[in-house]
């Protein structure tokens, strides 16, 4: 049986999502919870391995069960694998950094990772126009600048489509930096703080946090918009563009195909993947 489990949770306190021997991950943290009610050695596949203090409204995961675990769902207080979510939040305690909001069978063919079609994230930045507020220094970015949001969106909008992003990757080796980036845009919400929405089929290493880089400093007036896309087809990174603090970065959504396409999409995505790495 494999479970969708759809999940949030605040990356300040965690070291990213993957698991690692010794440090406190997302990753981790929900196995643990899991082996406390199911036991076995479970392994939970994500959509997106958001790094070391990001964060997540809309993350997904799932989970094989063995016979064994299965076993124990299904002569637990609920056996339906929906309670699985309220049993999970039950071991994760109060107030945790950390929440399961849905947990249900998987549809036939759906891998979280690999049947995704398409990540959104969220970030947040405030400037000299709004002030520093320290109830939202968890979320929110603060530049020391005043910050001119038309030009960013103008910026951002001119990098939109399918294009090699090395420029605006951390490299790693083997690893394709050709993204199709659906959409990214900024604006000002009623309090004044800049939001980026930005939509790929998938992101490389640091991509978001340094296209939003890239977008401040045309805000702050030290790059002309049409800069940011030389640089991207140039391929190399300037140190004109800064990769910003992670805590700025939520990831908001992770969009799949309908279930009779989730199979093909899942093989499509693999393909691609294992052809990349050769």
């Amino acid at each position: 049986m494999r479970l969708r489990i759809d999940l949030a949770y605040d990356g300040t306190d965690f070291r990213g999502w993957a698991r690692q021997p010794g440090l406190r991950t997302v990753q981790g943290t929900l196995e643990a919870a899991i082996v406390r009610i199911l036991g076995g050695d479970p392994r939970l596949v994500v959509a997106g391995r958001t790094d070391a203090g990001v964060h997540a409204s809309g993350q997904v995961a799932h989970l094989d069960l063995t016979d064994a675990q299965q076993h124990r769902l299904a002569v637990g207080r609920n056996p339906e694998p929906a309670a699985l979510a309220a049993r999970l939040n039950g071991v994760l305690g109060q107030y945790p950094d950390v929440a399961v909001h849905r947990v249900g069978v998987a549809p036939q063919g759906f891998d979280a990772r690999f049947s995704a079609v398409w990540r959104r994230y969220e970030y947040r930045l405030a400037d000299r126009s709004t002030g520093y507020d320290p109830l939202a220094r968890a979320h929110t970015t603060f530049v020391n600048a005043e910050l001119d949001v038309e030009r960013m969106d103008a910026a951002a909008r001119s990098l939109r489509g399918l294009h090699d992003f090395a420029a605006y990757c951390k490299p790693r080796e083997e690893a394709t930096t050709i993204r199709t980036l659906l959409e990214y845009d900024w604006r000002r919400d009623d309090a004044g703080t800049l939001i980026a929405h930005v939509k790929a089929d998938a992101f490389c290493h640091s991509m978001v946090r340094a296209l939003v880089g890239g977008c401040v400093a045309v805000g702050e007036g030290r790059l002309e918009i049409e800069r940011l896309a030389e640089i991207r087809d140039g391929l190399e990174r300037v140190n004109q563009v800064k990769v910003l603090a992670a805590r700025g970065l939520t990831l908001t959504e992770v969009g799949y195909p309908a279930d009779d396409l989730l199979g093909a999409r899942a093989d499509q995505t693999r393909a691609r993947r294992e052809l990349t790495a050769e």
